[in-house]
């Protein structure tokens, strides 16, 4: 592999140095992706996105080599997941319209949609829109990873400044409006981004910690995440 990419020593140091990384945040990912995903093809392609990570870090830029290697890795690992599209069309259709729902119900109240008015906006029962939650937990129409990765995202953040002024005001814009709608989730959404995110807990020990099963993660989880992409529309 090394002789492949012609890395250089220092970079063969990080790269040995961060296997681990790769593999954490594939267990991490796999742990909500369909059994049809595997950790091994996760692991492969998080391999690529770590060598990528090395030839192309700048200590001068401010971040550390592990947050960039991270985006990096994660950026590739979805790549994988996207090019084999195991969600069908149903379940992107349910995600769109638990989103919208969402959005409407927030913009006729000015506050957060509970579970049950999401329900009665989509004419659904309580338990099947928990039932459409769980569906698109994994769907890759959105995730945070995704939300957070790709020019405009956390990777552009970490670039450094841009050219033109408009871009960097732009990114900045993108970056506090990301932080605006996380802090203004419901306090147990922003709990399990918390959990699941920056703990890096799975849904099993998330559940312990809330005293919820393993699928109410899940489903909080993915409430979560409509709930931001509704909020985030606009980006």
């Amino acid at each position: 592999m090394y002789s492949r990419t012609g890395a250089r020593p220092d970079q063969r140091q990080l790269i040995e140095s961060h296997g681990a990384l790769v593999k954490r945040i594939a267990h991490h990912l796999v742990a909500r992706l369909p059994s049809s995903v595997s950790v091994e093809d996760l692991v492969q392609s998080g391999m690529i996105g770590l060598l990528e990570a090395a030839a192309n870090f700048d200590p001068g830029r401010g971040a550390s080599f592990e947050t960039f290697a991270g985006i990096r890795i994660r950026g590739a690992m979805l790549d994988e997941v996207r090019r084999g599209d195991w969600s069908p069309r149903s379940v992107h259709r349910n995600a769109r319209r638990v989103a919208e729902a969402i959005r409407g119900v927030e913009m006729r109240s000015g506050g957060d949609a509970a579970d049950s008015a999401v329900a009665r906006e989509l004419g659904v029962t309580l338990e099947d829109y928990h039932a459409m939650l769980q569906d698109t937990a994994g769907s890759r129409l959105f995730s945070l990873d995704e939300l957070l990765e790709g020019e405009d995202g956390a990777d552009a953040l970490l670039k450094g400044p841009a050219d033109d002024p408009a871009e960097d005001t732009s990114r900045e814009r993108l970056a506090r409006a990301i932080g605006d709608a996380i802090s203004g989730l419901p306090e147990r959404e922003r709990l399990v981004l918390s959990l699941y995110y920056d703990e890096e807990l799975n849904l099993k020990e998330i559940g312990l910690v809330l005293e919820v099963s393993e699928s109410r993660v899940s489903q909080i989880l993915s409430q979560a995440t409509k709930r931001l992409r509704a909020r985030l529309g606009g980006w």
